[in-house]
């Protein structure tokens, strides 16, 4: 077994992401950072994403060996067994959750713990039954920032974090609708149903109204204070290219677009 095996068996850049995420609602929470705890929101939310990722490929292995763009993983390579793959998503997942609730205690973690559970028992599951699973699986995404929140000691029904967490469950949908449109051609050799936004399907409406949704929510987030005034302009900025980048139905820069949102979302709360 390879360091390069685990690394695709953890997919440590989307894990990363979603650590990006937790530490953007964190931040937002008023008050001093710790650094301790700064580092157990990212690292711990990054980990749980990580196993996540780990029993994700152990259920769709079979899945995973149609595709050309997933059929090198390990578990379909060959080069790594399930029970393998099992420990390492256990003691990904055992780490992860023993750092979160010792930052912040056990609301966190359970937090943490029901987004794995949702992300393993409903999502994945559904991907194979409909087209309309994404609205379902966009909730796990959504769920990152709270747990920074809730790690800084905030309650998880404020206006602050639920503007956030609503935005990041926007994003999603249209983000994994264009790279569903790339890989079209695998999900259908693979059995997934798929929505497809190609031009002249009527769906593309869908993606326009996704896309006003997404535009309309980012904007909120000013609007009640939840990113400063002095952020605020080079974030509109970067949302107007962005709705630009659809309008002009430039597929390559829209993609580019909505992979930087969450970076630069967490860059905006920061500040």
């Amino acid at each position: 077994m390879k360091i390069r095996d685990i690394s695709k068996l953890l997919r440590w850049r989307l894990a990363l992401l979603n650590g990006v995420s937790a530490t953007g609602g964190y931040l937002l929470f008023p008050g001093a950072a710790d650094v301790r705890q700064l580092l157990a929101v990212c690292g711990g939310t990054a980990l749980l994403a990580a196993a996540g990722s780990a029993f994700n490929q152990v259920l769709e292995r079979d899945v995973d060996l149609l595709m050309s763009r997933t059929k090198g993983r390990p578990l379909p390579a060959g080069t790594m067994t399930v029970s393998t793959a099992v420990t390492i998503g256990v003691v990904t997942f055992l780490c992860g959750l023993f750092w979160i609730v010792r930052a912040g205690g056990v609301s966190a973690g359970l937090f943490g713990v029901f987004t794995l559970v949702w992300y393993l028992a409903v999502y994945t599951p559904l991907k194979r039954r409909t087209s309309l699973s994404l609205p379902l699986g966009a909730f796990c995404g959504a769920m990152a920032p709270l747990i920074g929140w809730t790690v800084a000691g905030g309650a998880y029904n404020d206006h602050h974090i639920q503007l956030v967490a609503g935005v990041m469950f926007l994003w999603q949908i249209p983000h994994f609708w264009l790279l569903q449109n790339r890989c079209c051609d695998d999900y259908r050799a693979a059995g997934f149903p798929i929505c497809t936004i190609a031009s002249g399907d009527g769906r593309t409406h869908l993606m326009a109204l996704w896309m006003v949704a997404l535009t309309a929510g980012a904007m909120l987030l000013p609007l009640f204070g939840v990113i400063q005034p002095f952020f605020t302009l080079w974030y509109a900025l970067f949302i107007i290219l962005l709705f630009m980048s659809f309008l002009f139905r430039s597929e390559k820069a829209l993609f580019a677009c909505l992979n930087m949102f969450p970076l630069l979302l967490t860059l905006a709360l920061a500040c």
